[in-house]
């Protein structure tokens, strides 16, 4: 089979994922997923010649191999996916599966398998699309401590709780501009701290506030 020619791009996590990048920033980003995508795991001489300088800014969206290569994990995950989906419709096709291989039989155990898999995984990722995703709050918080205990927490949230800590979150951030006094994100999520109320009522009317509220919803408020 020829190198398929694409990967599931999901909108949403990617503006998540890189809000606070400067449009260099994003451009440089795209450039390695390309270049992921095109040639595989990258050397650091291939991402030096790619985005030069502006590595810097975005390397903590890749890992390293055991080779001492560069990748983003999310890139290889979804190529995963869309190569074991595409090939679970070429056996479809020529009725071939490591179980089944009867003349003239167009399905069998494992292609069924496959493709109800993908069926599931689909649903999987609609109902992910209705929650805010996690990049959003990590990104917006900016005390980067503790991050898997935070993702799963997120993750158990209601689409409310996530929402309603995101239109609070703005408020707090502004009331700790010293990072240091802000709460383990942690902390912060395990108690529901959007719940409590921010005594700096002037906060509101703070420029800064607006700007940040603006950066977070795409629009002036």
């Amino acid at each position: 089979m020829a190198k398929d020619p694409a990967f599931l791009f999901y909108p949403n996590d990617y503006i998540g994922g890189t809000m606070g990048m400067t449009f260099e920033e994003k451009g440089a980003y795209i450039e390695l997923l390309m270049l992921q995508f095109n040639r595989g795991h990258m050397t650091s001489q291939m991402v030096g010649q790619t985005v030069g300088q502006l590595w810097v800014k975005i390397q903590d969206k890749f890992k390293i191999d055991d080779k001492g290569l560069y990748y983003n994990e999310r890139l290889e995950l979804e190529i995963e996916k869309r190569k074991t989906f595409v090939q679970s419709r070429f056996n479809n096709l020529l009725g071939k599966n490591q179980y089944t291989k009867i003349e003239g039989h167009k399905g069998g155990h494992m292609t069924d398998h496959m493709e109800n898999e993908n069926e599931n995984e689909n649903k999987d990722i609609i109902s992910r699309r209705i929650n805010v995703p996690f990049e959003t709050f990590w990104n917006l918080y900016d005390k980067k401590e503790d991050r898997i205990k935070c993702e799963g927490k997120w993750n158990r949230l209601t689409l409310k709780e996530q929402e309603k800590c995101i239109a609070n979150l703005p408020k707090y951030i502004l009331s700790t501009p010293d990072k240091q006094f802000r709460k383990n994100p942690a902390t912060y999520l395990n108690n529901k701290s959007w719940e409590n109320e921010i005594s700096n009522s002037k906060v509101d009317d703070d420029l800064e506030y607006k700007l940040l509220k603006e950066k977070l919803y795409g629009k002036p408020v």
